[in-house]
């Protein structure tokens, strides 16, 4: 059975522990890209393959988060995991609501 696809929806710093601590040993979870939108100029980076782990060859990339509908197709993500802490409920049911458009 092929790993589930993930992208991690998030704030730099909680999407990265998040990473770290859940998903980084778990062979059946697949994160394939990170979305930023609160800290300027981190899209486009990468969180690094070193720091992955084992189970990763290649660097995570990170895009902007008025990507996600766009990435959700073209990476042909499974699942989306929100990893901010500080957000609204409107924000947090908008956020889920591009997510389920996207399909």
């Amino acid at each position: 059975m092929r790993p589930l696809r993930c992208l991690i929806l998030g704030a730099a710093g909680r999407d990265f522990h998040d990473f770290q601590v859940f998903f980084r040993a778990r062979p059946e979870l697949r994160v394939l890209a990170f979305t930023a939108e609160q800290i300027p100029f981190i899209d486009r980076r990468v969180f690094p393959r070193e720091l992955a782990g084992p189970g990763y060859d290649a660097d995570i990339p990170i895009y902007p988060e008025r990507e996600l509908p766009e990435l959700i197709a073209r990476l042909e993500i499974d699942a989306v995991f929100l990893a901010y802490s500080d957000l609204p409920y409107a924000e947090v049911m908008h956020k889920a609501s591009v997510v389920q458009a996207a399909g």
